[in-house]
């Protein structure tokens, strides 16, 4: 399996998912002349693409999903909400009949030779999901937009071989910055985003001897830095109550806009 970050950020998100035989995106918040581009520093097309896996409507997750659709016929993943949501309002433009493919939390479905699991997520969306994606022995989970974690969302991170997980804001930076107070809350609410605290002490849950490499994604641009980020999750990691200290693990960021260098395992 291959993970690659295309684009992770409060601006937009992409991330790619594969094996040798099958392509798919999680989300496609980014221009769709963007997404190209970061497709083709994997060797891959648009015309490769067996499925893009919505999380949810809102608009870093879905800004170049029509595009997508409309030049490549590529089938789109998401829950009947999400569905609702993108057709009643086209914010992503028309999307071409007989491409949505509606799906349920916790009921897996396969694309090609990777089986997918959605799960829920707590976040402001009409129905939002996490991933699960594997092929055989093989997995990696996509957890981004939770306004908290939950056991149950620990469970459907345990043994993952690649994980790239939400580190959104600095709680001291969002409480004196210049967001009004109503979005504030919003991001700091159980439907919100996790915080670089909260995305350590739950990276601190689910690692293990098999962890290969930890994203940290959908940073704020305005209410985190890279490097505090990084910092904050390490510090959490090393002091939790586990085996293991952060210098054990491969840790980095998934850059808003930068490709990362594709794991592969």
């Amino acid at each position: 399996m291959r993970l690659c970050s295309i684009a992770s950020g409060s601006s937009g998100n992409c991330i790619y998912a594969g094996s040798d035989d099958t392509h798919l995106l999680v989300d496609a918040g980014i221009s769709g002349k963007r997404i190209e581009e970061g497709l083709r520093l994997l060797d891959i097309t648009g015309h490769d693409l067996d499925g893009i896996l919505v999380t949810h409507e809102h608009i870093d997750h879905i800004q170049g999903l029509g595009v997508m659709a409309r030049r490549y016929g590529v089938p789109l993943f998401m829950t009947g909400g999400t569905a609702d949501y993108i057709e009643k309002h086209a914010s992503c433009g028309k999307i071409p009949e007989g491409l949505i493919v509606e799906i349920r939390e916790d009921v897996d479905f396969s694309v090609g030779d990777l089986t997918v699991h959605p799960f829920v997520i707590p976040h402001d969306a009409a129905q939002p999901v996490g991933y699960r994606i594997s092929c055989g022995e093989r997995s990696v989970g996509i957890a981004t937009d939770m306004g908290k974690y939950t056991d149950y969302i620990i469970r459907n991170l345990e043994n993952l071989d690649v994980l790239l997980l939400e580190a959104n804001h600095d709680v001291n930076m969002l409480l004196v910055g210049g967001y009004p107070y109503p979005l504030k809350q919003r991001i700091l609410g159980d439907r919100g985003h996790l915080s670089n605290d909260n995305a350590g002490r739950l990276l601190a849950r689910v690692l293990h001897d098999d962890m290969k490499h930890v994203f940290l994604g959908h940073l704020s641009k305005e209410n985190n830095f890279p490097a505090l980020a990084l910092e904050t999750v390490c510090q959490e990691v090393t002091l939790a109550d586990n085996p293991y200290r952060a210098s054990d693990f491969n840790i980095t960021i998934a850059a808003r806009d930068a490709v990362s260098a594709p794991v592969e395992f």
